[in-house]
């Protein structure tokens, strides 16, 4: 699990966010309890308001940090409705206090098109009286 601390600087957030191609980052204290989350959206927020000073300011000024979670056992599509709602595209998943993993709207679109695949190779061969 990628994370950043609060104490780590904009320009250390945005490195580790290209370096991992990723999109968002949890932000997490020294005992792993998430504080908050930076995205890219908060990142260019701060960025258009002019009160970042990517080598001095803190993540921890930037974050949100009234997130939305997910838990383990949450459905696809209830993870994305959620997302939707709040118009995030990012989630940290929960197990209990511990951050489990982050699920993406990339995550969500992929799980459905692995789903839709098989769907059409089942119809497929449905129609054609073949194998499955």
């Amino acid at each position: 699990m990628i994370t950043v601390g609060p104490d780590a600087t904009v320009r250390q957030a945005v490195q580790v966010l290209v370096d991992s191609k990723i999109g968002a980052l949890p932000v997490v204290d020294r005992s792993g309890a998430v504080l908050g989350i930076v995205s890219e959206r908060d990142l260019l927020k701060s960025c258009a308001l002019g009160n970042v000073t990517m080598d001095t300011t803190k993540v921890e000024t930037i974050m949100t940090k009234d997130i939305v979670i997910a838990l383990p056992e949450d459905d696809i599509g209830y993870v994305s409705s959620v997302m939707a709602q709040h118009g995030i595209r990012h989630m940290p998943v929960m197990a209990g206090p511990k951050l489990d993993n982050m699920i993406s709207v990339r995550d969500i679109v992929n799980a459905e098109l692995a789903d839709l695949q098989v769907q059409v190779r089942f119809l497929n061969a449905y129609i054609s009286g073949g194998m499955v």
